[in-house]
């Protein structure tokens, strides 16, 4: 199957120039292409995941993609699906996300491959060069600027008011397409609908000034919608995010198998690689048994390899069954980190305490009157075990690794307590 067609059967093709011409061309030429990502943050989130996947895609199907990270235009700020603008961050800032967001990438790109590896490139080594005199007379003057004010991403934000700096963005973007087109015979730019704008822009640049006709191509992939109306990669605690110390490989896991139903089919043909009669497949086991989640639970596992890889999903499926089980001894202190850094915790010496006293030092409890009577109730539990003894004390021997004990009131009301 040509690389086109898996990509409209997976819902992935917004937009295209010349969309018989451009099919054409992947399937007669090994094609490079590319794909910006501006270093906004020290991470990439999920809504970078399918530009992403996508020059994967390419790559698997023998082309050859360019990852380029925005280091010039990340000082600027892409004023495209944005209601106002981007606080500026300063150089070093910049640099130190754009090496974040390169090792990131690396983990999804095959950069090894003789035939076709990915490169990673940075367009701060071209923009960082150019002098404002040359650039205005050279490049400036092939834009219109009732050809730019006609653009979504500047016409969407007239009205809320855009700043020169951010209306110069897309000159400096089509100026990365023609400097990745000159010396690296890149010839089609993949990104988000929002950057179709943009993605056009460039290609008239090549042809304004090349003397001979030249093939450059775009194509953009739709933004991400959710069926129940919030956006797609937002939680209760914020975006979930590629690197494990902000989104823990747990919680990542727990996004994806919590996808609602009428989502999760587009999800996997959106962010996996399985093939179409591997989704099929899944469909048919939604709608046989919708309550045994197994696609869930099949894009959660896809997904966690991919960013975290093997180890990492092992480690979430034991959290994910320990907190269903109860059996929370099962798990070691770094598991024990990821599954409950959200729940109160406190921090208390390593001599052996009453339980009693514990639980209203850690406000578990309200009072020692109250304490004893959840122990006699057989509220309290201690790493998932059921404690009644009045007389209790915690010991080495109810600290995971040394290190935590997990107190549970009631059926859903976890601590954790930390030992120091």
């Amino acid at each position: 199957m040509d690389i086109i067609k898996d990509l409209e059967l997976r819902g992935l093709v917004q937009q295209t120039t010349d969309y018989e011409g451009l099919k054409k061309h992947l399937a007669e030429n090994v094609v490079t292409l590319y794909c910006g990502f501006d270093p906004t943050a020290d991470s990439l989130h999920i809504g970078h995941l399918v530009p992403a996947l996508m020059l994967k895609r390419f790559q698997l199907a023998g082309h050859r993609p360019i990852a380029l990270i925005g280091g010039g235009t990340g000082m600027i700020g892409d004023p495209s699906g944005r209601t106002s603008e981007r606080q500026l961050n300063d150089a070093e800032t910049v640099n130190y996300f754009s090496e974040q967001i390169e090792k990131q990438l690396a983990k999804i790109l095959d950069f090894d491959d003789e035939e076709n590896g990915a490169i990673a490139k940075n367009n701060g080594e071209w923009l960082g060069e150019l002098k404002i005199i040359d650039f205005l007379r050279d490049t400036g003057k092939h834009f219109g600027v009732n050809y730019m004010l006609a653009k979504d991403s500047v016409q969407s934000r007239l009205e809320q008011g855009i700043s020169f700096t951010e209306f110069s963005y897309m000159i400096l973007q089509s100026y990365d397409f023609m400097n990745l087109f000159e010396r690296e015979n890149c010839t089609l730019q993949i990104g988000g609908s929002d950057q179709w704008g943009n993605i056009t822009a460039g290609m008239e640049l090549i042809r304004r000034t090349r003397d001979e006709e030249v093939k450059v191509f775009g194509l953009t992939v739709p933004l991400i919608t959710k069926a129940d109306g919030t956006k797609f990669g937002k939680t209760a605690g914020g975006a979930v995010w590629l690197d494990p110390e902000k989104t823990t490989p747990y919680e990542f896991y727990q996004f994806w198998i919590n996808t609602d139903d009428r989502d999760v089919i587009k999800f996997l043909k959106y962010f996996t690689f399985l093939s179409h009669a591997e989704i099929e497949a899944l469909t048919e086991e939604l709608e046989r048994a919708p309550e045994k989640r197994i696609p869930h639970k099949r894009l959660a596992e896809e997904l966690t390899i991919l960013v975290h890889g093997e180890e990492a999903l092992r480690q979430a499926e034991r959290i994910t069954e320990a907190l269903f089980s109860g059996d929370i001894k099962q798990l070691n202190a770094e598991e024990i980190k990821q599954g409950f850094k959200d729940v109160p915790n406190v921090e208390m010496t390593k001599e052996a305490k009453p339980l009693v006293d514990l639980l209203v030092e850690a406000k578990i409890s309200s009072s020692k009157r109250q304490a004893r009577e959840d122990i006699s109730n057989g509220a309290i539990y201690i790493n998932g075990d059921r404690q009644q003894d009045l007389q209790y004390e915690l010991s080495d021997d109810d600290r995971i690794d040394g290190q935590f004990t997990i107190i549970r009131r009631g059926k859903k009301k976890y601590f954790l307590i930390k030992f120091i």
